[in-house]
């Protein structure tokens, strides 16, 4: 079991839900994930959004973080620029919505109440998928142009210009562009 919460997030996901005894429709119909998706995150044969493992972990009962750390300090925890390479990223795609690569840059601080993530957005061209999930977050645009659909609202965010809002409400992220990427630092709280 414990060779199994160290490793990928699906692994992790089925290895706690099995240890709380929820079974994967249960989990599905709780988290708000389709059925077969979900099934396929439990084996790695997808790589969920971010809105997707907050709400899995949020009926698992656990911290985000716990599904994608490896360990965890209680001290200072640095995150180096050459760590945050496409290599060490996880990458998720869903249709058309474009896609995304993000890297953690809190993973070893153990007990820590907010996520923050270094995310690449890829272009995207198409219809956008919406999600949503509880907690806030905020949106700093490091480098492109970056676009937030927020419920019937769309902002569009050059370099520097930054964005904080509820994640409750319907919402997308990604690149403004349908050629270029953009680049975001996002600091995300979920309530205990």
């Amino acid at each position: 079991m414990t060779d199994k919460l160290n490793s990928a997030p699906g692994s992790k996901i089925k290895a706690l839900r099995e240890l709380k005894g929820i079974l994967p429709e249960d989990m599905a119909e709780r988290s708000g994930l389709d059925i077969e998706f979900y099934k396929s995150l439990e084996n790695d044969d997808v790589l969920p959004t971010l809105g997707d493992l907050i709400k899995v972990s949020r009926v698992l009962g656990i911290r985000l973080g716990m599904l994608l750390d490896d360990y965890q300090d209680e001290g200072p925890v640095v995150s180096r620029a050459k760590e945050c390479d496409a290599n060490a990223a996880i990458r998720s795609k869903r249709g058309e919505s474009g896609g995304y690569s993000y890297h953690s840059l809190s993973a070893r601080k153990g007990n820590r109440h907010m996520e923050t993530y270094s995310v690449n957005l890829e272009p995207a061209a198409g219809e956008k998928t919406l999600s949503d999930h509880e907690g806030e977050e905020f949106i700093y645009v490091l480098e492109g142009e970056a676009e937030l659909i927020y419920g019937k609202e769309v902002y569009r965010l050059q370099a520097g210009d930054s964005i904080y809002f509820d994640s409750i409400v319907p919402h997308h992220i990604g690149s403004a562009s349908s050629e270029k990427p953009a680049k975001v630092l996002a600091v995300i709280y979920i309530p205990a």
